[in-house]
């Protein structure tokens, strides 16, 4: 996955600061960085499964940079949400002394940030291969600062980020799920995928039997605006991949509007891996709410995992599922 930055160091003229930190934005699990002087390498990384994939390598990995942190170089792996991959090229450009490396793909939209780049800045030639281009650009933090966008937004009431999902807005699919919930649930619940919150922020408001509530959310970004949108104590939050994340103790109930996409290929097994994860954190008793994708087969995986299962609302884009009472067989 990374034969472009391959390609720009060993034989495309990008050459690599002696001295240094050297920051990789953004980068997947797959992405190989072994081009790169690993004891000098800074992974910024929000996203806590491939943050946890760089770190267990022995990378040095942060969430989200320091203001003041000092660096001799960057590169930034483009994310496909233009808003944030501008922000995070100008981050780079602002905390970096020397050059900053752009790869992405094509469906990235890595040749629109070539053509907006060449506007303002003098990059250098692209190197183009396997459907998709790097180049590099060293510039004055202040040239790409109307590429910065702000930390955190106001959205229909709701805090949320650049890149975090559904970031313009409260998402219809986890609206529906709000919507079709009983009145009350039970004592100890958690949100799985919680996003930047809008399930629990709900939740807190109308349901006074709620005792602990746990948001669980693999982006740093979405987990800090939950924590801005969701203020009352009985909230707890855990930045921890859902599908490895286990609660403190056995819950009552577990709601959630899961993930399916992984970049631009939709992967049913995200929200598969969800559901077993609920069945295993759930009483013998416990129930499980979930929304999703009308076209998607979660049924059958809920059916394997649970004893009663059945759709309790819906439209022609998506269905609320009801499942109760956990197999203990398969925890």
């Amino acid at each position: 996955m990374s034969i472009r930055l391959s390609l720009a160091i060993t034989s495309g003229g990008f050459a690599v600061p002696e001295n240094g930190k050297i920051a990789v934005f953004n980068p997947r699990a797959e992405h190989d960085l072994s081009v790169l002087p690993q004891d000098r390498v800074l992974v910024v990384q929000p996203m806590r499964p491939d943050h946890d994939a760089f770190a267990t390598q022995g990378y040095d990995c942060v969430a989200a940079l320091e203001p003041d942190t000092e660096i001799a170089a960057a590169v930034v792996f483009l994310p496909r949400a233009k808003a944030l991959a501008r922000h995070l090229v100008a981050q780079a450009v602002a905390v970096s002394s020397g050059p900053v490396l752009i790869d992405g793909a094509k469906t990235d939209g890595i040749d629109s940030i070539y053509k907006a780049a060449r506007k303002l800045t003098e990059p250098s030639a692209s190197i183009s291969k396997a459907h998709g281009k790097i180049f590099w650009i060293e510039a004055d933090g202040q040239v790409l600062a109307d590429w910065r966008a702000e930390d955190f937004t106001t959205v229909d009431g709701y805090t949320t980020a650049p890149g975090v999902f559904s970031a313009d807005g409260i998402d219809p699919a986890s609206r529906l799920l709000i919507e079709s919930l009983p009145a009350k649930l039970s004592r100890n619940l958690a949100d799985l995928g919680a996003g930047w919150g809008y399930l629990s922020a709900d939740l807190l408001q109308r349901d006074d039997v709620i005792e602990n509530l746990h948001l669980v959310e693999a982006d740093h970004s979405a987990l800090a605006c939950a924590k801005r949108n969701v203020t009352d104590p009985r909230a707890q939050f855990h930045w921890a991949d859902a599908r490895q994340w286990k609660p403190p103790h056995l819950l009552d109930g577990i709601i959630m509007n899961p993930p399916f996409h992984t970049g631009r290929s939709a992967e049913p097994s995200l929200g598969q891996a969800f559901i077993a994860t609920a069945a295993r954190a759930l009483t013998s008793s416990g129930s499980l709410w979930m929304v999703a994708n009308r076209h998607l087969p979660y049924e059958t995986t809920l059916s394997e995992l649970f004893v009663q299962v059945s759709e309790i609302a819906g439209d022609n884009r998506f269905k609320v599922l009801h499942a109760y009472r956990p197999k203990r067989l398969r925890r």
